[in-house]
This record gives C-alpha cells, structure tokens and sequence, in this order.
C-alpha cells in the first residue's frame, strides 16, 4: 500500500502579467508517495473546486517528459529536486511526510506569466521561426540509406534534438538567457548534411531574435543543471563559433 504524505503547499497565484500575486497556503494532507507531482496538483485542484475555490492554473500535456509544457520551480529548482526529470515525471517519493513545498511559475521577463503557474513561452517559439527549419523542398520521402551521415553526426543531432523546449535554462539562469535552448535547436540542424544550406543565415537569424528577448550567457552553467534532458554545454561554444562564422559567411554571399 502506497504511504501517504501530510504536506504544506505555498503555491503562486496570480491572475495575470500585470497583477502582483501572492502565495496561496494550503494543507495537502493524503497525499500518495507514488502520485506524480502533477497528480498531486490535480488532488489539490479537486478539493479546491469542492471547497468553492478556483483551481490553480498549471501547464500540462502528454505527462511522460515530452512536451515540455508542465516547468514549474519546487522549493526553488527548476523542476523540483530530482535531476534530469520533468516536473510531470517527478513522483511525491522524493519528498518527506510533513514537508513544505514552494511552487514559483518560471520567474523570467521573457516568460510573462498568463496566469497562476503557466507561463508565455512565446518567445521560444519567435527563435524557432526565425530559422529552426529546412525550407529547402525535398520532393517525397527519400530512401533511409540515401543520405550517409556518419554515426558521430547522428548521435550529436539527435542529443540535441532532445531538447522539449520547457524553459527551464532559462528559469534556472541568472541572466534569464537562452543560449542552451537555442544551440540546442540550431545544432540539431546545423551539423546535418540537410541543414548545411542554410546554417549560416538560420545561425545569424535565430542568434538575433534570441537577443531580443532573453539575457547574456556569462558560463554559470546552471541551464544544463537544470535541464531534464542534460543538453550538453558544448552545444553553446558551437552555436557561438557558428554566429562568429555567419556574420563572414552571409557577407561573403550578399556580395556575390
């Protein structure tokens, strides 16, 4: 039988971007040690709704550490204690019976938050426009064997591709920046033989717009603590050797 856990909840509310907020204290006792902590949530949510109060807002979707869409910070962390787990895959063992447990939407100007728990992470989705794609056509599907990528190159797009876009390097940085998310999106493409047409402009485009919305990188490292994919830091050093390279390649082709 599954212990069950008394807990105190201090859980943000806030109605949206221009209202201040404030903690919400809540006993949580009953609690299953084997309910995720989403699952948690949504027991809070039902008494909550009995008790005539309205429930807290958090961002969900698939719950199995894919869409990236469930971030939130516990007891200050960016998705709670455990590493390299998504808030969704994050289960109420890894607490203690009586324990206090502050919940915090991403805390980053860049991410506005929309109300109670859930944040606007629009302004990922702006980077990934300004070229976090292939637009050249490719006709019908080609024959898996047609293109040969070398095994080093397929394992290296596929780490980086592994990023959910969650937003947790950006909630974990000082600096609210997003440089891992960012090299992340533009590695996966830019070391593929498919994406080599346009690295050098989707580099500069992608660089810039990120620019407009997050903060510098000063190398604290704390993205990839945070992250619950562990995106390597290489993925950083490489996009900044490609925008070095990009501000002399695009030149050189606006001049042909």
């Amino acid at each position: 039988m599954s212990k069950m856990l008394n807990l105190k909840l201090k859980i943000w509310r806030q109605d949206g971007p221009k209202d201040k907020g404030a903690f919400l204290e809540i006993d949580a006792p009953g609690i299953p040690e084997d309910a995720s902590f989403l699952e948690m949530l949504d027991v809070v949510n039902e008494r909550l709704i009995e008790d005539d109060v309205e429930p807290v807002t958090f961002a969900h979707d698939c719950r199995e550490g894919i869409c990236g869409t469930c971030g939130v910070m516990i007891n200050g962390q960016a998705h709670g204690p455990e590493r390299a787990t998504a808030t969704c895959q994050l289960h109420m063992r890894k607490f203690n019976d009586g324990d206090e447990i502050v919940i915090e939407p991403w805390k980053a100007q860049s991410f506005p938050v929309l109300k109670d728990l859930m944040v606007d992470r629009r302004s990922f989705d702006r980077i990934v426009e300004a070229g976090g794609y292939i637009s050249a056509p490719t006709g019908t599907v080609p024959e898996a064997n047609e293109i040969l990528i070398p095994k080093e190159v397929a394992d290296t797009a596929m780490d980086a591709a592994a990023c959910i876009g969650c937003g947790a390097c950006v909630a974990a940085c000082p600096n609210s920046a997003a440089q891992l998310f960012t090299s992340a999106k533009l590695a996966h493409l830019n070391v593929l033989p498919q994406g080599q047409p346009e690295r050098w402009k989707r580099t500069e485009n992608m660089v810039e717009t990120m620019e407009d919305f997050f903060g510098a990188c000063t190398n604290h490292g704390e993205c990839h603590e945070a992250c619950p994919k562990e995106i390597p830091l290489d993925f950083i050093a490489m996009m900044n050797r490609d925008y070095a390279k990009s501000k002399t390649k695009n030149r050189s082709l606006t001049s042909q």
